[in-house]
């Protein structure tokens, strides 16, 4: 009786172990909610399918969930975004998955704010989404306290980072890659034009409107229009790098999620959103004076008439 005692207590702790986790799946599609009901489920998870907000809210509030998957764009604008909250206040050690067909800057840093673990963008296998919940949640760990940093510190000690990843998307682009430029040549004053925005997200600001309109008078920007006129660059090509530059930094710091102070982020991205965009103004100033036509005065000498 004894062993067989011992035994059963064996079994319950294996049944125990490989207990599945619990899926909650929210999306208002039905044909795409069934089918990743099924192949999770193949997979060996617990699926709770919410085909609504209203329904993925009650689950949150009444059940408890070791991953939460939704869609980001469902009726409502911010419903994907809704339940990430939800689920975070309510359940904050669930992973999170938003789903996305077309993520944009905005929708990006909104997900960087709440912290979502992943951004799957559609179209996307979803053998590879089962395979991504097992790596994540067997890697899982209890999160640690880390100091939290500010976005200007982040971005200082990842410059060299950011320069990295913008002249990689700088190369992956058909506008800029035509031009046979070094990787120096390629990135100019860029490493100047980061640290002038590092300095501007470190001055300190009385009001949230003066933090927005203090942009940093920047003689790299201007130095860098009149290069990429030398260069061969088009005004359109100016706009298209700064683009580059602002998506770059937006990755950077959700890189950087687990160390990032959220209290001041949407200020802080505010300003980086229109320190990048005075730089561009200045850079093209620059490039215009460079290109802009000379004018010569002729001075008209009357003759004397005797």
């Amino acid at each position: 009786m004894a062993i067989f005692v011992t035994r059963e207590r064996c079994r319950v702790a294996i049944t125990e172990v490989q207990a599945a986790h619990r899926v909650l799946l929210v999306d208002d599609d039905s044909a795409v909610l069934d089918m990743m009901s099924e192949v999770l489920k193949h997979k060996g998870f617990e699926v709770v399918a919410a085909p609504n907000v209203t329904e993925a809210l009650r689950f949150i509030a009444t059940e408890s969930f070791d991953v939460l998957i939704t869609d980001l764009h469902m009726p409502n604008p911010g419903d994907g975004f809704t339940v990430v909250t939800a689920m975070r206040h309510s359940q904050p050690n669930a992973l999170t998955l938003l789903v996305s067909g077309y993520p944009d800057v905005q929708s990006a840093m909104a997900a960087i704010a709440l912290e979502a673990d992943e951004i799957i963008v559609k179209p996307f296998e979803l053998g590879r989404v089962a395979e991504l919940l097992h790596e994540k949640l067997h890697n899982r760990k209890p999160a640690a306290r880390l100091t939290k940093e500010s976005v200007g510190t982040i971005l200082q000690r990842c410059i060299p980072i950011v320069i990295e990843d913008w002249l990689k998307g700088a190369k992956q682009s058909n506008e800029l890659n035509h031009l046979k430029l070094s990787d120096e040549e390629r990135t100019g004053h860029l490493p100047k034009l980061v640290e002038d925005l590092i300095v501007r997200l470190s001055r300190p600001s009385t009001t949230e409107n003066d933090k927005a309109s203090d942009s940093t008078l920047s003689t790299a920007a201007m130095a860098h229009g009149k290069l990429r006129f030398r260069q061969g660059y088009t005004p359109s090509m100016l706009i298209h790098e700064s683009r580059i530059l602002q998506v770059t930094l937006f990755g950077t710091l959700q890189k950087n999620l687990n160390s990032l102070d959220f209290s001041l982020l949407l200020p802080d991205v505010m300003t980086i959103a229109d320190e990048v965009d005075a730089q561009l103004t200045q850079s093209m100033n620059g490039y215009m004076e460079v290109g802009k036509p000379k004018v010569v005065e002729l001075k008209v000498v009357k003759p004397n008439v005797a």
